[in-house]
């Protein structure tokens, strides 16, 4: 177990080397054939995205990272979201709390405006 780890820890250089030469590959593909049908050059990045990805993923972070997205989609599905009328609710009290506070601050510069062009004449 720990020798495969240390080999994956070695070659984990070279994965991300092969990822980095897709996406120059990409980025050069896309603009030597600019001239070519946008669709098909979308497809061929998003082919190249995937592959580059996969390999990414079988490094040592790559693995971590993966790790986390299923860690976060698990505590996602625990998430309890709220109904359509308590959202509505929450809403209509933050819209209300907003109106009040701006009314609040109008009457305030507009009372220290008037107080200044009494000081200033």
């Amino acid at each position: 177990m720990v020798a495969k780890a240390e080999d994956a820890s070695r070659f984990d250089g070279l994965k991300w080397l092969v990822v980095m030469l897709l996406v120059a590959v990409g980025i050069g593909g896309n603009i030597y054939f600019s001239g070519e049908s946008l669709l098909y050059r979308v497809l061929a990045l998003l082919a190249l995205a995937i592959v580059a990805g996969f390999v990414a993923s079988q490094t040592a972070k790559g693995a971590a990272f993966v790790g986390l997205l299923k860690g976060a989609r698990t505590e996602i599905r625990k998430v309890v979201w709220p109904s359509r009328q308590e959202s509505t609710q929450t809403t209509l009290i933050v819209v209300a709390f907003v109106i009040v506070a701006a009314l609040i601050l109008w009457g305030l510069d507009s009372l220290l405006g008037l107080l200044a062009s009494m000081v200033i004449g």
